[in-house]
């Protein structure tokens, strides 16, 4: 089991509430990074996203930043929002981190995005969302699996390639490509199909309830003849801390003011302590306790998706540093070590 943490950026709060700079988040994310490669953590996801609160809008710059700066974290794209983005600039930028990080350290997860920002930004109509997503993993994936620098592709969303040289390719020849999903039947089953391994975002109700999509997801790549390559990966809420009263009073202020700005731009009700202490503890979608509790639900989790990597999301709503750094050197030096044992157990 991989152990991890994923981040759409946090942008610092004033005393007062009101943000302050969106590069001073960006720059917070970027040690965040370096902290949880020096503590052991398996993993670190970046998330496309384009908010004055989560402002990691290019994860391919971070990422290469990063993978500059650390030795042996696997790092990614969680994930980036083909839809409305280049296939063929997302490839190259992740390509060009992979030969700085040595190679074998970077990966990409496409997703749809879980926010409809960047259709306005880009100039995208929703319309079109369906088509976009389908035609856009094609290229990708087209890209990724080419015997060579050139390549052909038609479709009905960007300009025809004929047989153009799309630089650089990774040290090994191809990225590992993650299908992510909130939850679609369709999307398990896509993931399937086409022999990708696929990410979970699970931010609400109860995790186990993903079991019958892992199941299709399996049955579908089994269906299709895919054996390798088939893997589980699940991203949650969470913050780890010494004691589980600590991690839920860190966690709730930013949680709080998330809900309230998704609140004010997509009209969600106001946010319920009562619903927050109820997804909080188990079998609830966040993650949040000291390291025996994070770590047994995990394990429990695992019981029903059997997925292979858990990461976290605690930076939201202007999380001190402080205790971002410290989930993240818990997750990786005792919540790790305590899963391996559990699962060893088993």
């Amino acid at each position: 089991m991989e152990i991890g943490a994923y981040s759409f950026g946090d942008t610092p709060l004033n005393p007062d509430g009101s943000p302050r700079s969106t590069a001073e988040g960006i720059r917070n994310l970027f040690d965040a990074i370096v902290v949880a490669d020096k503590a052991g953590l398996d993993y670190f996801g970046i998330g496309e996203h384009h908010t004055v609160s989560m402002p990691a809008s290019s994860p391919g710059a971070l990422i290469s930043a990063a993978a500059a700066a650390t030795g042996q974290i696997i790092l990614g794209s969680a994930a980036s929002v083909i839809s409305t983005d280049d296939p063929v600039r997302v490839f190259q930028q992740l390509a060009t981190a992979d030969a700085i990080s040595g190679g074998g350290r970077v990966e990409i997860t496409a997703g749809r995005g879980s926010s409809v920002e960047t259709f306005p930004l880009f100039g995208y109509d929703l319309a079109d969302y369906d088509r976009l997503y389908a035609e856009k993993l094609d290229l990708l994936m087209t890209i990724n699996d080419s015997a060579t620098e050139n390549v052909t592709w038609s479709g009905t969303v960007r300009p025809t390639l004929d047989d153009l040289a799309v630089v650089p390719r990774p040290v090994a020849g191809r990225l590992p490509i993650w299908l992510a999903t909130g939850g679609n039947a369709a999307s398990s089953a896509r993931a399937g199909k086409l022999g990708l391994p696929v990410s979970y975002g699970i931010i609400g109700g109860e995790p186990h309830r993903f079991a019958p999509l892992t199941e299709l997801y399996r049955r579908s790549a089994a269906q299709a003849g895919h054996t390798e390559n088939i893997k589980v990966s699940v991203a949650t809420f969470g913050l780890v801390a010494p004691t589980k009263k600590e991690a839920l009073e860190r966690f709730y202020p930013g949680w709080h003011s998330l809900n309230v700005e998704m609140g004010r731009l997509r009209g969600w009700g106001a946010p319920d302590r009562r619903q927050f202490d109820a997804q909080a503890a188990a079998p609830g979608a966040y993650y949040v306790g000291d390291p025996d509790d994070v770590a047994e639900r995990i394990v429990h989790l695992h019981g029903y998706l059997g997925h292979m990597r858990h990461f976290l999301q605690g930076d939201f709503g202007g999380l001190p540093t402080e205790h971002l750094h410290e989930s993240l050197t818990l997750l990786a030096t005792e919540v790790k070590p305590r899963v391996a044992r559990l699962l060893a157990a088993k």
